[in-house]
């Protein structure tokens, strides 16, 4: 079966969603620690949004977890389904 024909089945969508959103939530958890664990085990959440979300980092931040994670989930489904 080609990519194409794998990807026209709502299977292979359902595998997509289920790999690529606790791929997510991962990436998401693992990008704040390492980039806040001082501010996040301290409790000041404050500093964790102003170096993570404040003056539009939101949309970096996010943008590039979404995609990856998409991405990977694709690559994932299209390698285990057949």
């Amino acid at each position: 079966m080609t990519f194409l024909e794998k990807t026209q089945t709502t299977k292979f969508w359902i595998n997509v969603v289920k790999v690529a959103i606790p791929f997510f939530i991962i990436v998401v958890i693992i990008s704040l620690i390492v980039n806040s664990s001082k501010d996040l085990f301290s409790g000041d959440f404050n500093a964790v949004s102003e170096t993570n979300f404040a003056q539009g980092k939101w949309k970096e931040f996010w943008a590039y977890k979404i995609v990856f994670s998409i991405f990977y989930g694709i690559w994932v489904s299209n390698k285990n389904t057949k």
